[in-house]
């Protein structure tokens, strides 16, 4: 019951957050459109794994710390503490803007509503640690603090939500395979070359692209987000797909460019006794190699 009432209470914030978050979206597409390299690192491509969230949780500790330290009494180190997770609040916060850039729906919607409490925080402790330098009564930056942990806990709940409920920056690919892959007929008899084409082996949907004598395939749902990579374009010998840029290289299924932190699962292709084609799976991309 306490959940359908937070996930009502989200849903409520839409009226202001789909259009600021589109606004706000335009801009970071603005700014990160040209700096590939830059987002690449904060989307966590070299990390495997969304760097946002290996981020988050270093402000929430080092702000419960803050709160310990204050109530000890302890007011150097609190002032230190707090220094040091707005820091990190910060960092997280870039990183999270990177991520936030790819968002699309109901999941940018939510993820508005983090980012503004989150931003709120991040202005209150700024006000709590500029307080702190005075040598007077403590009460206020310390009712800041406070202030600013409730609402840290309450953007980490939502953010919970972002990832956890909705599966924005969630491997597409971590649940789809069950053991070593198996040969299995493909549903076309035409491969045209250096194009992508979308075929059906079995219950997957792959996308090939014939580079002279060989057929490189890899799954057609994209890693980051979903999208159909059938539908993309070959670009230096990667397939990329055509909802958010992620690049995937057609001979390994490595992850070339953001904002996917996965690799894309990878089949082999050859021509069946029965004279058409047939694909096996040879890796789950970032969900495994073997059996899993």
């Amino acid at each position: 019951m306490l959940a359908r009432f937070f996930t009502r209470l989200i849903d409520a914030q839409g009226i202001w957050a789909r259009p600021l978050g589109g606004f706000v979206q335009r801009i970071l597409k603005a700014i990160f459109g040209p700096l590939h390299l830059v987002k690449d690192f904060l989307n966590g491509k070299w990390l495997g794994h969304s760097l946002h969230a290996a981020l988050s949780d270093l402000p929430i500790g080092i702000y419960t710390l803050v709160l310990v330290f204050d109530v000890l009494g302890q007011r150097e180190a609190a002032g230190i503490a707090l220094f040091l997770g707005i820091l990190a609040h910060a960092a997280a916060a870039v990183a999270g803007f990177a991520d936030y850039t790819d968002t699309d729906g109901r999941p940018r919607m939510v993820a508005t509503v983090h980012s503004t409490l989150m931003s709120v925080a991040i202005v209150i402790y700024i006000a709590s640690l500029v307080m702190r330098s005075n040598s007077g009564d403590q009460t206020v930056p310390i009712v800041l603090s406070f202030v600013g942990y409730g609402l840290v806990t309450a953007g980490a709940y939502v953010g919970g939500e972002v990832a956890y409920t909705l599966g924005n920056m969630v491997n597409r690919h971590a649940w789809r395979f069950m053991g070593a892959g198996k040969w299995q007929a493909l549903d076309v008899t035409e491969i045209a070359e250096g194009v992508p084409v979308k075929a059906k082996a079995g219950a997957q949907t792959l996308v090939l692209v014939r580079q002279g004598e060989t057929i490189h395939a890899l799954h057609d749902t994209c890693a980051h987000a979903g999208g159909p990579l059938s539908e993309g374009t070959i670009v230096d010998g990667c397939i990329e797909c055509p909802w958010h840029g992620s690049r995937f290289e057609l001979v390994t299924g490595y992850r070339k460019r953001s904002p996917t932190t996965y690799d894309q699962p990878r089949f082999e292709v050859r021509v069946s006794e029965s004279g058409g084609w047939e694909a096996r799976r040879v890796t789950s991309g970032s969900a495994g190699t073997g059996e899993h």
